[in-house]
């Protein structure tokens, strides 16, 4: 007999670069959206390849034999949704299963799928800002599966309720594009995946389940329920690693906290994720304890905002983790206004290893437009501060938030410069509709959303610019693609023995490929030369790469072969 499954969990699906490029391409070359993605990929025989594709193909070899290599992925690290998903329905009595990589797994998700016990199916859309891939997971689980019943909820789906703002135009999203079953808005949401199951599983009523939209008798159209705070306290739900010990390998996320107590002016997380809570110290060391003994992890990842705030809560976690003294290191979020000597003592000892910054600007001006609390003095002190104590920084920076101008820009890159930070990325402003600037519209003359939009200093297009203008001239400290990349695969290829020096080489080679290709665009191939940058710098043991190069057609064309014997 096949044992019932309640509910399964179907994690991040990062498409293939290829048609994620195709789809995005639709917008136009010039489109923010594109030259924003241009950023972070080369070619090789005419396909895209992102840094992590180009590291797998042309130096896995190096590090452990040809086929026990394990891919470099982003989100190899085991998701905190997931496990607090499966944790949460868990407590409450019912079954759950789950892949985490949509991508990686497909052939194994099929053969769940096709076993027909699966009650209902959840797809998180924590990281998604386009429907595209919602709709793969949909179609692929509808090819395999016509009898379990598909909830989409998360983030994406409050963000859209909220922008849509019109019972029509979400009805068509909801019915004519992805075409799920149940939809949750909610900030949460876990109080209403249990309920529908439980509907479900009793043949109740969905109507007085709240934060829903389900389907209508007779299949046409959605009745929407109403909207209500859930009141899921993180510290009464921790995660149950024990669940999750045979599958949660190498790095694993961790959030000891909700929301953000801070209101930065272009971000709407504060506004998808509530009201703002924090976990008390003793429910963190349990949860710590758990992951501890689970002898593949190298790694955790503290997802919170804001991790180190407030201060004395932060210290006392640090103070914890030192005394039980874990055998894994870690990397989070880091507001470095917040940092005293104290604090990044504690850090180190704690087995901290790098950072997160989100600096967003080197002009007192835009920080305070933004409403970071802060400024470029206090950043200065904090990241000086953490390089005393060896400490990795990446920065992450926006362009072209309402007020910036050509000099505010100068301001940021001469900040960057001169700040000390390692690693940084500078993207494009992202004009979201639900942030508190958007309240401020008519004040800064915004008008546009997504990556296409103007204000009174300055529109995406020179913004656009100016990026790559950051991009082309900055060369110290090193920019950082984040398409399926960013700090975690940083700390993951140091985590497999390569140095700082061949990472921040295989950055660079990397980089003049993409370099290459916006100053003349009629090149499609990635340079030969650029290749063997990557290849040296990826030469950490015993084993050779043989090139054959030629030309065909006026296109470069390689192939590569891994000679491990």
């Amino acid at each position: 007999m096949k044992k019932e499954i309640d509910c399964l969990i179907i994690g991040h699906n990062n498409m293939p670069l290829v048609e994620y490029e195709k789809d995005v391409q639709k917008m136009g070359v010039n489109s923010g959206a594109y030259r924003d993605l241009n950023l972070n990929f080369i070619r090789f025989n005419n396909k895209p390849l992102h840094l992590s594709d180009f590291f797998n193909r042309f130096c896995g070899g190096y590090f452990r034999g040809k086929e026990s290599f394990k891919s470099l992925n982003m989100f190899d690290t085991f998701s905190a949704t997931i496990a607090y998903l499966g944790t949460y329905l868990n407590r409450r009595g019912f079954t759950f299963d789950y892949v985490l990589s949509f991508q990686d797994e497909k052939q194994t998700l099929a053969e769940k799928l096709e076993k027909e016990n699966i009650r209902t199916i959840a797809i998180t859309t924590t990281y998604y800002v386009s429907v595209l891939p919602i709709l793969e997971i949909v179609a692929f689980i509808k090819n395999h599966n016509r009898s379990a019943k598909i909830i989409v909820g998360g983030p994406f789906v409050s963000t859209k309720v909220r922008c849509l703002n019109d019972p029509l135009l979400i009805g068509h999203l909801f019915e004519s594009s992805i075409g799920a079953d149940f939809y949750v808005n909610s900030s949460q949401g876990e109080t209403a995946l249990v309920e529908i199951i439980n509907a479900l599983n009793n043949n109740l009523s969905f109507a007085g389940i709240d934060n829903i939209y389900y389907k209508v008798d007779g299949g046409r159209g959605y009745a929407a329920t109403p909207v209500k705070p859930e009141n899921n306290r993180l510290s009464e739900n921790m995660v149950d690693w024990d669940l999750f010990v045979h599958n949660v390998g190498e790095y694993a996320d961790l959030r000891t906290s909700i929301s953000c107590p801070f209101s930065c002016a272009f971000c709407g997380f504060p506004e998808h994720a509530g009201k703002y809570q924090t976990t008390d110290v003793d429910a963190i060391e349990q949860e710590l304890k758990r992951l501890d003994k689970i002898t593949s992890l190298k790694g955790v990842k503290f997802i919170d905002d804001t991790f180190n705030v407030p201060p004395t809560r932060y210290k006392n976690i640090l103070r914890m983790m030192i005394r039980n003294k874990y055998k894994f290191k870690w990397i989070g979020n880091f507001r470095c206004q917040f940092a005293d000597r104290e604090m990044v003592e504690l850090m180190k000892e704690s087995g901290c290893e790098a950072v997160y910054l989100g600096i967003e600007s080197g002009s007192d001006e835009i920080l305070k437009n933004m409403n970071k609390q802060v400024t470029v003095d206090d950043y200065l002190r904090g990241i000086a501060l953490l390089k005393e104590y060896d400490i990795m920084t990446f920065g992450s920076f926006i362009v072209g938030f309402p007020g910036e101008t050509d000099e505010t820009v100068r301001e940021t890159i001469q900040f960057i410069e001169k700040s000390g930070i390692e690693f940084f990325r500078a993207n494009l402003w992202y004009c979201e509709h639900i942030t508190p600037i958007w309240k401020k519209r008519e004040k800064y003359q915004i008008k546009g959303d997504g990556f296409e939009w103007s204000h009174g200093t300055m529109d995406s297009k020179r913004a656009a610019d100016l990026v790559e203008q950051l991009f082309l001239t900055i060369k110290n400290p090193i920019w950082v693609p984040i398409y399926n990349f960013e700090m975690d695969s940083l700390w993951h290829l140091l985590h497999r023995g390569m140095t700082i020096d061949r990472v921040k080489k295989l950055l660079i080679a990397f980089n003049d490929g993409i370099k290459e290709k916006l100053k003349a665009p009629s090149i499609r191939e990635v340079p030969f030369d650029i290749i063997k940058q990557v290849k040296e710098c990826c030469r950490v043991g015993e084993g050779a790469v043989d090139f054959e190069y030629d030309q065909s057609e006026g296109q470069d064309r390689y192939r590569v072969e891994f000679d491990l014997d």
